[in-house]
């Protein structure tokens, strides 16, 4: 199994996404990631539209992925994020898209995107991600089975 099947398998492992995010699906490919979600009620806030919490996570695991896309060696952790919030979503599905944008030793930086089923921008964002000391193959799905 190659680095993106293997980064795959890591996202549907993390226990956030078989059992809250379970209807979402990924792609990845070198130094970009795509993330797909179907709305559900189950993500709306009070007024009836999508939590801010989902519009983040959907942000930052785009560009994780897009960033842990180059690197083999090293599970990374998100170190700083910020996102911007521009239209409200209560239907349909959203796609955020990532893509590592610099590189340098330990530090990675990569920008995301959050498309509605229109395609309009919902929201966007940028981070800073950096090698933890774990190594990938420890990681649940990446190379300790589940």
């Amino acid at each position: 199994m190659g680095h993106y099947d293997l980064l795959k398998k890591m996202y549907h492992a993390a226990q956030v996404n078989n059992e809250v995010f379970t209807n979402s699906t990924i792609d990845i490919e070198a130094h970009r990631c795509s993330i797909e979600l179907p709305i559900k009620p189950a993500y709306f806030h009070a007024l009836g539209a999508i939590h801010g919490a989902v519009y983040f996570k959907l942000l930052d695991d785009a560009a994780y992925f897009a960033a842990a896309s180059v690197e083999q060696n090293y599970f990374i952790v998100t170190t700083t994020f910020n996102i911007n919030l521009v239209r409200p979503v209560s239907k349909g599905r959203l796609v955020a898209t990532g893509e590592l944008i610099f590189k340098s030793g330990q530090i990675l930086m990569a920008e995301s995107k959050l498309h509605n089923e229109q395609g309009k921008l919902v929201a966007f964002g940028n981070g800073q991600f950096s090698l933890s000391k774990k190594a990938l193959d420890q990681a649940k799905g990446y190379g300790i089975e589940v």
